[in-house]
């Protein structure tokens, strides 16, 4: 049985051209880029390398970019500066639909003394600008908000949130793990003081990550020891990953027509001819601005967890949402906050392309998908009654 992956915002398939770029950085160069020899300075020619690629996505110059081991280390480093930063504010804004590498941070400052401001979005997915302005005061030290969810793909306005947060004297964060490859990010032209990047989001390896720090923004290390990353992220250098992370930077800039043409008709194929077929679906941030390749739906009166199971014996890999909180009987919180019904909320099922989706894997998914959520509606009892309704 062949995989049809289709949950690439939980991870993403390492590209071929990045593997065969990082493998000779485990057996054959395998010097420390720094030492001062020959052998590691060679490994250093290439990380530096790595970094001159991750900017040139970004739009970033390199001293901006700091090599982590993953998305959630740069959150997590992002939000203690801006407290270590500014010790005298206690105040900190997030959002309610933030991925856990920031919502649980968050909550864990208000058993430090910590006031945490959570944002709300409306039925869509939209964050409420107006909430943000009346939130933000003197007292805030950093506001953190995704760039993009990574449940249902809505796009928040970051920019103009950033210029909300530095108006008050605040730092302000994005986690654009699901953004960056996809749409186009300019730091140069953004007052973002800190971003956060995950390789296996974008078919890097697993394990490697960026914060991106604005020239001039005021920092304090998360990791101490060593001087590597100009003794901002101690830690000798992930060389391979970093290497590998910057060839998927590269590629993700090739690719990135790909991803808002190709990749993002794929999915409104799919996302029309699921609700076309099958009767009370709703797509979960319709109408709002989304990634191009991200669509989540809701199918009442089933359970998403039997949707997904019945999906993989077909060879069919989707999610309920995070994969961080997978396992979880709870409504996804995202959905939760967006006032999705109980209803829809358990039956709620997210799909995520690539630019390595085709078009047959699609063609499939819209033949099978049907006829599981039928067959689940005649063994739930809300379901049966729904049917009958039908008739």
């Amino acid at each position: 049985m062949k995989e049809i992956y289709l949950d690439n915002n939980a991870t993403t398939k390492v590209d071929e051209a990045v593997f065969e770029e990082m493998r000779p950085y485990f057996c054959e160069l395998y010097g420390n880029p720094s030492s001062m020899h020959f052998f590691g300075g060679q490994v250093q020619g290439k990380v530096n390398e790595a970094r001159q690629r991750v900017a040139a996505l970004l739009g970033a110059s390199t001293d901006e970019i700091i090599f982590t081991a993953c998305g959630t280390e740069s959150d997590n480093a992002a939000i203690r500066s801006a407290l270590e930063v500014f010790p005298d504010r206690r105040h900190v804004i997030t959002s309610r639909v933030e991925h856990p590498a920031v919502l649980t941070q968050c909550r864990n400052l208000t058993q430090k003394g910590y006031r945490v401001t959570e944002i709300g979005v409306d039925s869509a997915g939209r964050l409420d600008l107006e909430e943000l302005k009346a939130a933000v005061d003197e007292d805030t030290a950093i506001v953190s908000l995704m760039w993009a969810n990574n449940e249902t793909g809505v796009i928040f306005p970051v920019e103009e949130a950033a210029a909300i947060a530095k108006a008050k004297g605040a730092l302000f964060h994005t986690d654009a793990v699901q953004a960056v490859g996809k749409i186009k990010i300019d730091m140069a032209s953004s007052c973002i003081d800190m971003l956060s990047v995950s390789g296996h989001k974008l078919h890097a390896p697993k394990g490697i990550g960026v914060l991106y720090l604005r020239r001039g923004t005021p920092f304090r290390p998360f990791l101490v020891g060593g001087h590597q990353e100009k003794s901002r992220r101690a830690g000798t250098e992930n060389a391979g990953a970093i290497i590998a992370l910057g060839k998927a930077c590269e590629l993700a800039g090739t690719y990135m027509d790909i991803e808002n043409s190709q990749v993002k008709a794929q999915r409104d194929r799919l996302q029309d001819a699921l609700m076309a077929s099958i009767p009370n679906a709703r797509i979960n941030g319709e109408g709002a601005d989304r990634l191009p390749n991200t669509t989540s739906i809701a199918f009442e009166f089933v359970e998403g967890e039997a949707i997904l199971l019945l999906l993989s014996e077909l060879g069919i890999c989707a999610s309920s949402g995070s994969a961080c909180t997978s396992g979880s009987l709870e409504p996804s919180h995202v959905l939760r906050a967006m006032g999705v019904p109980f209803t829809c909320a358990h039956g709620s099922i997210r799909f995520s392309l690539s630019r390595f989706t085709t078009d047959d894997e699609i063609d499939f998914v819209i033949k099978e998908l049907p006829s599981i959520i039928q067959r689940l509606r005649q063994m739930s009892p809300f379901g049966r009654e729904f049917l009958k309704s039908q008739v």
